[in-house]
C-alpha cells in the first residue's frame, strides 16, 4: 500500500501541476481538500480523470461515496486497490 500511496501523491503533483510541492510535503493522512493540502472542485475533477487514466478507476462526480475516496492519499489509495482486486 505505501507504493501505492507514493505514487498516488505524485499522481497529485503531476495532474495539478504542483511545482512547489514535493511527494513528502504529501501527509498520507491529511486532508486533500480545504484545510490539508487545499484542493478545489477543479482539481478534484482533473485528479478523478488522472485516476480513471492511470488506474482504470471509475466513479460518480456526485457521489458521498467518491468524496470519501478523496478524503486524503490513504483512503485514495484504499479505493484504488481495492478496485484493482475487484476487476
Amino acid at each position: 500500500m505505501l507504493q501505492l500511496e507514493q505514487e498516488i501523491k505524485e499522481l497529485i503533483i503531476s495532474s495539478l501541476a504542483l511545482e512547489d510541492i514535493t511527494t513528502q510535503d504529501i501527509d498520507v493522512a491529511a486532508p486533500l481538500f480545504v484545510d490539508g493540502l487545499g484542493l478545489d472542485s477543479i482539481d478534484a475533477l482533473e485528479l478523478g480523470l488522472a485516476l480513471q487514466k492511470r488506474y482504470g478507476v471509475s466513479m460518480s462526480a456526485d457521489s458521498e461515496q467518491t468524496r470519501q475516496h478523496f478524503r486524503s492519499v490513504q483512503a485514495l489509495a484504499a479505493f484504488v486497490a481495492t478496485a484493482r482486486t475487484e476487476s
